[in-house]
C-alpha cells in the first residue's frame, strides 16, 4: 500500500505493520497516524511500547512486550524504529519475535530498505500477506501532494515553475519541508529564483565545508571559512553559511533519535556524523539545528539587520553557540 493510500484510506490493522520505503518523514507521519488510529489517546501510554534498533539483540524484549496483554484497551501496539540499521542476526531475531504476536496486538516495524530489497531482505516481503506494509518511496505524485501539503499548512504558494523543480530534485523530502519552511516565511510566494537562491539544498561547496567543519568539532576552521566567504560576499555569504548549517544540524539530529538514519544520498555523512550524534544527543542536535534555521529565519526577515557587518556577527554568534552545544557531551 503506498503511503497516501494509507492516509486516504483505513485499512484494516493485524498483527504486523511494516513501514518501509525511503523517506524518514513519511515514515513518522504514517506511524503516528497509525497510532493514533490502533490507541484513543486516553489508553495511549499504557498500551503503546517503543524499542529503539539498538535494543533489539535477541528479541527476547521484543518478544515480551508484543505478548503482554492490553490494559484497558482493544490492543497493545509495539514499535520498532529504525530497523534497516539491524545487522543480520538481529534482523533474524526481530522476524523471530515478529511471528509471536497475538492475535489483537500489533507490531509495528520501521524498516527503511526498499520493498524489494533483497540484501537485506525487507520485514515486509517476507510478511508478503501477513503484513500491512505501507511504502513510504517519494514518487513524484508523492512528492507533488507533500510539496502542496506543505505550503498549504505554512500558508503559502508557489509557482509552477518551483513547484517542478522542487518534485524533479533528488533531495530527500525533509531537506524539501526545510526548504520551503525558510523560503515560506510571511506565507509569500515561492519563485524558482527564490528556490535556486536560497534553497537548503543548493549551496555553495565552501559553505558546506564550514558547517562539516563546526559540526565535527574543527571550530578555527570553520570560523576561517566563514571569514573567507564574509570576505568575498559581505552581504551574500550569511545565507548559503547558515543554509548549510541547518541541513548539516538537521542530519545530526536524525542520527541523535532513536533508530535516527540519513537519507541513502547522504550516506557518505553518516560515518563522521554519528558518533557526534551520540555524544550531543538528541536535545542538543535539535537545539543547534534550530539555532541555524533561526539564523536563516532573521536574514529573510531582517530581524538580523541589513547591514553586512550585522550579517557577519550574526553567523559568527551561531557559529559559536553551534559550536559548544557540539563539544558538550550529552546530560541525557
Amino acid at each position: 500500500m503506498k503511503y497516501y493510500e494509507f492516509l486516504d484510506g483505513t485499512p484494516s490493522v493485524g498483527r504486523l505493520v511494516v513501514i518501509e520505503g525511503s523517506e524518514q518523514v513519511l515514515a513518522e507521519r504514517a506511524l503516528e497516524t497509525l497510532i493514533d488510529r490502533l490507541l484513543p489517546a486516553d489508553v495511549r501510554d499504557l498500551n503503546l511500547t517503543r524499542i529503539g534498533a539498538a535494543d533489539v539483540g535477541d528479541g527476547t524484549g521484543v518478544r515480551e512486550a508484543v505478548q503482554a496483554m492490553p490494559f484497558l484497551a482493544q490492543r497493545r501496539v509495539v514499535v520498532i524504529a529504525g530497523a534497516q540499521t539491524l545487522r543480520a542476526q538481529e534482523r533474524r531475531a526481530l522476524w523471530e519475535a515478529a511471528q509471536s504476536v497475538p492475535e489483537g496486538n500489533t507490531l509495528a516495524i520501521v524498516d527503511l530498505v526498499a520493498p524489494r530489497s533483497q540484501r537485506p531482505q525487507s520485514f515486509g516481503a517476507m510478511a508478503g500477506r501477513a503484513a500491512l506494509r505501507i511504502d513510504t518511496t517519494a514518487t513524484d505524485d508523492v512528492r507533488r501532494r507533500f510539496v502542496q501539503e506543505t505550503l498549504a499548512a505554512l500558508g503559502a504558494t508557489a509557482e509552477p515553475r518551483a513547484t517542478a523543480a522542487l518534485v524533479a530534485s533528488n533531495a530527500d523530502l525533509a531537506a524539501v519541508r526545510n526548504d520551503l519552511e525558510k523560503l515560506a516565511i510571511g506565507g509569500k510566494r515561492i519563485t524558482l529564483d527564490d528556490l535556486e537562491r536560497e534553497s537548503l539544498t543548493a549551496q555553495d561547496p565552501k559553505a558546506y565545508r564550514y558547517a562539516g567543519a563546526l559540526v565535527e568539532g574543527r571550530t578555527a576552521e570553520a570560523f576561517a571559512i566563514a571569514q573567507e566567504l564574509f570576505d568575498a560576499d559581505p552581504r551574500g555569504a550569511a545565507m548559503p553559511l547558515l543554509s548549510a548549517l541547518a541541513t548539516e544540524c538537521s542530519l545530526l539530529w536524525d542520527l541523535a533519535r532513536p533508530g535516527g538514519s540519513v537519507p541513502e544520498r547522504l550516506k557518505w555523512r553518516e560515518r563522521a556524523l554519528r558518533p557526534i550524534a551520540r555524544r550531543v544527543g538528541e536535545a542538543r542536535a535539535r537545539s543547534a539545528y534550530e539555532r541555524a534555521v533561526g539564523g536563516v529565519e532573521a536574514i529573510v526577515t531582517g530581524r538580523g539587520g541589513n547591514d553586512p557587518e550585522d550579517y557577519r556577527a550574526l553567523v559568527e554568534r551561531i557559529t559559536a553557540e553551534c559550536a559548544m552545544l557540539a563539544r558538550r557531551p550529552s546530560t541525557r
